[in-house]
């Protein structure tokens, strides 16, 4: 708790963020650039859609529900004239994961930024994936984590087209990783799971996001990969759709920002020259070079989470 104590001025900081120095009109063209936006049929990863194609990139939409994938295509058709392209993705299951991945990677070969953008907040306690994991941490983090390693060699191919010479890829945490550490106990369900309680784990994944962004930042800097991790801000999105309706108003009132202002953090992680130099770090509203607790650079949890993680998937293609 004392820890908390020393980083509630920065928390408290990024509640009202100054004004943004980067907007969307500095992106340079996204020619021949091809992005995937995990959640990107709403909130922010919708936003950071509609900016990439603008500026010409070639966007997919990876997203669990067919209908709602579809009518965001069509408002961002309406919007920007450009058509992103749907792949069906649910975090949630290893098993659409491994899918959602074999059909991109039959359609490309090559990925040059991979937006880990989508995520889940505050679910009923009783819900897990359905490989049976806890429910944020398997979609949050162990779903993404599975997605990024099965492009990773489209992304080591992206990178040779990139007009920078490398790939991206962009993790999306919040101002949530700043309040939990890491309970190795509560991954599944059980009883240590159940006390810790549904917000506690989402904070906790939101951390593991940072960790595991660092992680790829140690092992893949050498393959031209660039990571970046960010708190794209309080922002008004589908997130909230557990918190309870006069909780959300008092929220929403005081704290919560559009969700265009959100999408220019990882916009400027994704695809600004300069950002380059700020790999493995962590980056809050808007568009800034900050840090979060102490525990997302520490390479011994880092290292004890990415095996944890790759056991698993290992156990399922193992498995199946």
């Amino acid at each position: 708790m004392s820890g908390l104590w020393k980083l509630l001025p920065t928390i408290v900081s990024q509640m009202r963020p100054p004004k943004p120095k980067f907007s969307t009109t500095q992106i340079p063209d996204l020619t021949g650039r091809i992005f995937i936006v995990t959640g990107g049929n709403t909130g922010v990863g919708y936003e950071t859609a509609k900016a990439l194609l603008e500026h010409n990139g070639t966007v997919y939409l990876a997203c669990r529900n067919k209908d709602k994938a579809h009518a965001a295509i069509s408002r961002l058709k309406e919007a920007t004239t450009k058509v992103a392209i749907f792949l069906e993705l649910d975090l949630g299951s290893l098993a659409s994961v491994r899918r959602a991945a074999q059909e991109f990677l039959s359609l490309e070969k090559e990925l040059h930024v991979l937006f880990n953008n989508a995520g889940v907040m505050f679910p009923p306690i009783g819900q897990l994936t359905s490989d049976g994991y806890d429910l944020q941490l398997g979609t949050n983090v162990l779903g993404h984590f599975y997605l990024t390693q099965l492009l990773m060699p489209a992304l080591k191919a992206g990178k040779l087209t990139s007009p920078d010479g490398y790939a991206r890829i962009v993790t999306v945490s919040s101002s949530g990783s700043y309040f939990y550490g890491i309970n190795w106990d509560t991954f599944v369900d059980g009883p240590k799971r159940r006390r810790m309680g549904t917000k506690n784990l989402y904070f906790q994944s939101k951390l593991a996001n940072v960790v595991v962004a660092r992680q790829y930042f140690e092992r893949y800097t050498d393959d031209g990969i660039i990571s970046i991790a960010c708190n794209p801000g309080n922002l008004k999105s589908d997130l909230y759709r557990h918190v309870p309706g006069w909780l959300f108003y008092i929220i929403d009132v005081a704290l919560l920002y559009p969700p265009p202002l959100g999408a220019l953090t990882q916009l400027w992680a994704g695809v600004m020259p300069e950002t380059i130099e700020h790999n493995g770090k962590f980056l809050i509203p808007w568009a800034r070079v900050g840090r979060t607790r102490n525990e997302a650079y520490d390479l011994e949890i880092g290292k004890r989470l990415w095996s944890w993680l790759q056991a698993q998937v290992d156990e399922f293609e193992r498995t199946t």
